[in-house]
């Protein structure tokens, strides 16, 4: 029993009004009985009971009014009873790790006589509306034992749980789904995929891939095999903000696009924000993906690793400080080299190709009140493919985050961060008459503050400060030895400061209708030292045209933008399983990747709004449908949207964009939109589980000016280079026993568009080719099965290691898709090239064991 001591002062008050001011906070009550003899209750009101027989006189009934004596000693009482009781009252508390201690988020607590369930939020936090009387609360988890408690509730209380991770969770569902989670959540467009739960998808090379799995559903899409980054609902490719731990990946492909970045030995899970995205997140137009990495266990040591074709895989976790802190780390690597060995030594001499990642975490729990996250990550990625040109790209990036909880109802992250994106290519020819090293970098460093409210059951509010600091070097080219003739080269560096502010609120209206409403207000200052051109109004953007040249010192601001983003999001529960849900959103963008092809190249460059370029502004409306069957075993969705967008940013024919000093002279920013519709299918439970994806998609982009040099296909609506109109895919699972169980994907889409020559002419001697208009064509359809076994170790609890065995096929048909098309002319004849990155089935076997 817990001692509580109090400090009271009492002058002439009687003993009532003193207990009464001692037991407020507690779940003590008593009753003066006669002589001011006191009984004490755990909880129950004693209630004086009035009754006379032939030989009694008055007596005192030290019963419950609503309880049977003796039978409520298993019941949890929360608060003490009184005279005057409402219908309903509030519990509320935390869920934690019974072994670390460590906040749970997304658990269900559910009430089971009314039905009635919430989900935890990110600090464990939960709060519920529960009748008066007798209740069971169940809170449950993936990977987690259930946990029932009885209670009793007098008054508004709290409840804390502390649950048991299962020792072992071999079931195929691979995207985690709550009770009716995707039914009840405010939020519309939101997914999470859990690393864990993907390892029986067929995928290249065998290596589990969280982000190539996110392509699988719908409104997510690659523009094909060996494409860097993805495209959302018609979006580009830098209009996704990618984030490990709060840290900003720039590039999240290794190997060309072959493979995601992010470890998934070491990642917990992804939430992937297509739809509404919460007003805390800025900067991008079309989605975020919050990739969050494994906390290290702070009791056990324990481990995982793999053994790949391809790659290697190792993680740890490491107790430091029983019960209070730990340490992750993962390292990743290939071994890749002699898959190009077995090539064409005539075309792939002088090739190779490596990659590697590391990341590092720490937990430390300071005290009940504070914790603290330190998360360290480094890739490096480097190849030579059949020449002289050795390419090097990567990602480092690290984070702090101190988390604080205030009270039970308010809880703070402090988050500082800081991301590098790098690349540089090294060239030596055989006379070295053309060597030249080149090297371009951006880095940003991010202080973030974000605070929570839970206000009340009808209102929690989310708000914060962000401030980010941009350091850009657009390019440097050195020659690469004495003998070569290359002119050095340094284009000026760009700074900016971004600056937001954001507030949320989350609205239960009723319980039917919740609604969340988000304002996010952005500021960009364009910062010196810079040079900037300035042109004639009105007139296109050449030398021709040119007025001034400006200089500005250090730290000073040349440019500022700003504007008030809108985020809202709307749900509407039509019955328990099926809800409605809409949402608006507004953003604005202020840095853009430079590109003029689909390729996976490490020399796409970021450049920063400025005087000549402008931010990019997105809209996205949203409306869908989401219904659960037979609880959660089956999950539909439906889904509109459709989105405009303001100064994307584009190239002009025969530009020029990497160490380019007048970049403006050489792009575009026009207007776009994207819409289409997204249906999603998935059963969670049972031998076969697994979804059926499909959507229908146009995204379109216009560039319209009275100047021929800044149009593009007479100004009309054309497809951008991702445009994908029909995109389906079956992920499933068949679990043949406990032990063995066979995967499939399928995935087929409409071919990317493209620009094909429809002529040719000669003029003074030389021929030209004359092209379509841009991306008039298509290339051939894409379509690809691949097929696995999964084979379990044995389920002894008491063993070294618990060992999977992935035996797959990718593109077990050999369908030679067409990644790109390309024309040379030889001989006076114009003769087309598909180029393809697998054109025969890849067979895999991947060993993976944890200890």
């Amino acid at each position: 029993m817990d001692t509580v001591k109090n400090t009271h002062s009492f002058k002439n008050r009687n003993i009532g009004e003193i207990l009464e001011k001692v037991f407020e906070n507690s779940d003590v009550n008593f009753h003066v009985l006669e002589n001011n003899k006191v009984v004490l209750t755990k909880g129950y009101l004693i209630k004086r009971s009035v009754y006379q027989t032939d030989n009694e006189s008055l007596t005192e009934d030290v019963s419950s009014v609503v309880f049977e004596k003796g039978k409520n000693e298993n019941f949890i009482k929360i608060g003490r009873e009184s005279l005057t009781k409402k219908t309903n009252y509030t519990v509320k508390g935390y869920v934690k790790n019974i072994t670390t201690k460590k906040a749970i988020e997304g658990v269900s607590v559910y009430e089971k006589s009314t039905g009635k369930y919430v989900v935890t939020n990110k600090n464990g936090f939960y709060s519920i509306n529960v009748p008066f009387g007798k209740n069971e609360l169940e809170v449950s988890f993936i990977d987690y034992e259930k946990q029932s408690k009885n209670i009793i509730v007098f008054e508004n209380g709290n409840l804390d749980f502390f649950i048991r991770e299962t020792s072992e969770q071999l079931d195929e569902i691979v995207i985690d789904g709550n009770i009716n989670k995707n039914v009840k959540q405010t939020i519309a467009g939101v997914t999470q995929i859990k690393a864990e739960k993907i390892k029986n998808i067929p995928l290249v090379f065998g290596e589990r891939d969280i982000l190539k799995v996110a392509t699988t559903l719908p409104g997510i899409k690659s523009t094909g095999e060996g494409s860097e980054g993805v495209n959302v609902r018609g979006g580009k490719v830098d209009q996704n903000l990618f984030l490990l731990d709060d840290g900003i990946i720039y590039n999240p492909t290794h190997f060309l696009g072959l493979f995601s970045a992010v470890n998934p030995f070491t990642t917990k899970d992804v939430k992937i924000y297509k739809g509404s995205t919460p007003a805390e997140y800025g900067g991008r137009l079309s989605s975020v993906f919050d990739i969050n990495s494994k906390n290290p266990n702070t009791t056990k040591f324990k481990g995982e690793a793999s053994i790949g074709p391809v790659t290697g895989n190792l993680s740890v976790e490491i107790p430091v400080i029983k019960d209070k802190s730990g340490l992750m780390l993962g390292v990743r690597s290939t071994y890749s080299d002699w898959i190009l060995n077995l090539l064409d030594k005539d075309n792939f001499e002088n090739s190779s190709a490596s990659f590697y990642d590391v990341i590092a975490k720490y937990n430390h729990k300071i005290n009940d009140n504070n914790s603290l996250e330190v998360t360290g990550y480094h890739s490096l990625d480097k190849y030579q493919i059949a020449s002289d040109s050795i390419n090097k790209y990567g990602n480092s990036i690290a984070s702090i985050n101190w988390r604080h909880q205030f009270n039970e109802k308010n809880t703070g992250n402090l988050i500082l961060s800081n991301s590098k994106y790098f690349f540089s290519i090294d060239f030596d020819d055989d006379t070295n008459q053309n060597g030249f090293n080149l090297d371009y970098n951006i880095n940003e460093t991010n202080l973030k503050l974000k605070m929570k409210y839970l206000h009340s059951e009808t209102h929690n509010f989310d708000y914060g400060l962000e401030s980010k600091l941009y350091n850009i070097s657009p390019g440097t080219i050195l020659p690469s030895s004495t003998n070569s003739d290359i002119t050095p080269l340094s284009i000026a560096k760009e700074r900016a400061l971004e600056n937001a502010v954001f507030l949320a609120d989350e609205i239960k209206v009723t319980d039917k209708l919740n609604v969340n409403v988000g304002l996010r207000f952005s500021q960009f200052l364009a910062l010196g030292a810079s040079s900037q051109n300035f042109y004639q109004n009105g007139l296109p953007k050449n030398s021709s045209n040119l007025l001034t040249t400006k200089s500005y010192g250090n730290n000073e601001i040349f440019k500022a933008y700003h504007g008030l983003s809108y985020r809202l999001s709307g749900r509407y529960s039509l019955t328990e399983d099926l809800s409605l849900k809409g949402s608006f959103n507004k953003s604005f963008q202020y840095i853009h990747r430079l590109n003029n092809n689909t390729t996976a190249t490490p020399i796409d460059t970021w450049r920063l709004s400025n005087v000549n370029i402008k931010p990019q502004i997105g809209r996205q409306v949203t409306l869908g449908l989401f219904k659960n069957i037979k609880g959660n075993k089956y999950e539909l969705s439906l889904e509109g949207y459709f989105k405009d967008y303001d100064n994307l940013l584009d190239y002009k024919t025969g530009a020029t964009l990497l160490l380019n000093e007048n970049i403006e002279t050489d792009v575009l920013q026009g207007d776009g939109k994207s819409y289409g519709v997204e249906f999603l299918v998935r059963k969670n439970e049972g031998r076969l589980n697994g979804w059926l994806g499909y959507s229908y998609s146009r995204s379109l982009i216009q560039f319209n000016s009275q100047f021929e040099e800044e149009t593009i296909n007479n100004g009309k609506y054309f497809p951008t280079n991702y445009d994908k109109p029909h995109d389906f895919s079956a992920v499933l699972n068949y679990k043949l026993t406990e032990r063995y169980s066979f995967s499939a994907n399928l995935a087929y889409q409409t071919g990317r568009p493209i620009t094909y020559p429809t002529g040719k002419y000669t003029s003074n001697g030389v021929e030209f080719l004359t092209y379509s208009f841009r991306n008039q064509f298509r290339i051939p359809d894409y379509y690809r099965l691949d097929i696995g076994i999964n084979i379990e170790g044995n389920h002894k609890i008491k063993k070294f290691a618990h060992s999977f065995w992935n035996i797959s096929i990718y593109n077990v048909l050999g369908r030679n898709n067409p990644y790109s098309i390309f024309f040379e002319t030889v001989n006076g004849n114009v003769n087309g090239y598909k180029s393809s990155i697998f054109s025969n089935p890849i067979p895999t076997i991947t060993y993976n064991f944890k200890f």
